[in-house]
């Protein structure tokens, strides 16, 4: 049995809560969270575990195998390097960290640390990007002409994710929020992005975080690379991620949705439903039992947090 230990109890650590429930190797031990009446809640709903404020309670606490970091960016880094003092394992929301430097030194920690550490990348788990995945490898487009993530959102912050940091320039934003998914899907399926330019439309308040990027870049083999993105536009949001080759073109939109078409021909929407992907929580339990698994560690957190940073900088 493997016991979790969860601080950051908001919407995004909520989330997985259910799936670490519903896992029969699993078991949640304690949580955490700074606001004493949302610990006490959760604690509750999940039949009275141990629950703390202070995240060294957590970590000191000698039942919890693997620590899930549910919190906002800017606090990763200290919290992430007492796990690793104290030899746990870690699962990592993303970004990594809320800068280079301290993405770096985590991932070395990590390294240097003998433990499993693994990001919460769900895209990789889920059947449209996995089926996504596995047309690229069978080459569906053919030669690679270009490479397009386009993020469009009527409101920023998304009315479900109001809070104190994501609409803020230090460490929120969609370029970091979203594009950071598929930045991770970019170096799994394509590789690194260089010779990046970007323009940022930024609002009067410096607080805020962008409005709009349009960015360039290219992959090693000099295959082109456009992001794009608009917030408080009229519309729904949408978010796509779409190859275009020598043979036709492939598109993974709000994702879960996946269409393809061969040049010349209809864009027609494809099916999934027979595709099996791995689920992160199998992984992790394999990971710690010493078995092979696919998980993406803070190396590639890292790399992922390199390409961003350069993304967010005018």
């Amino acid at each position: 049995m493997l016991h979790i230990g969860i601080i950051g109890l908001g919407a995004i650590g909520q989330r997985l809560i259910k799936k670490f429930k519903e896992h029969p190797d699993v078991e949640i031990t304690a949580v955490c969270d700074r606001l004493e009446s949302l610990v006490r809640e959760t604690s509750n709903a999940l039949g009275g575990v141990q629950a703390y404020t202070d995240y060294q309670g957590l970590i000191a606490d000698q039942r919890v195998d693997l620590i899930y970091i549910a919190v906002p960016p800017k606090f990763h880094h200290p919290i992430v390097m007492d796990v690793l003092k104290a030899k746990k394992h870690i699962l990592c929301e993303k970004p990594l960290a809320n800068s280079l430097d301290e993405a770096k030194e985590m991932a070395q920690a990590a390294k240097e640390a003998g433990v499993i550490h693994a990001m919460n990348f769900p895209l990789n788990y889920e059947q449209a990007a996995s089926k996504f995945a596995e047309l690229i490898g069978q080459n569906y487009v053919g030669k690679l002409r270009r490479l397009q993530l386009t993020m469009h959102f009527p409101e920023w912050p998304r009315l479900w994710q109001k809070n104190d940091w994501v609409g803020e320039r230090e460490q929120g934003g969609f370029v970091l929020e979203v594009g950071v998914h598929f930045i991770q899907q970019t170096l799994k399926l394509f590789g690194g992005i260089k010779k990046i330019q970007t323009r940022l439309e930024l609002p009067e308040d410096p607080q805020k975080c962008e409005t709009g990027v349009i960015a360039t870049g290219e992959l090693e083999d000099g295959t082109p690379v456009l992001i794009e993105g608009l917030s408080h536009i009229a519309g729904k949001e949408h978010i796509g991620f779409t190859a275009f080759g020598s043979e036709g073109i492939l598109s993974l939109e709000n994702w879960g949705e996946l269409s393809g078409g061969k040049n010349g021909g209809e864009l027609n929407a494809i099916s999934f439903v027979e595709t099996k992907p791995n689920r992160l929580i199998d992984e992790l339990v394999k990971a710690v039992n010493g078995q092979e698994a696919e998980l993406y560690d803070f190396e590639v957190g890292y790399r992922a947090q390199e390409i961003l940073e350069k993304l967010r900088k005018m």
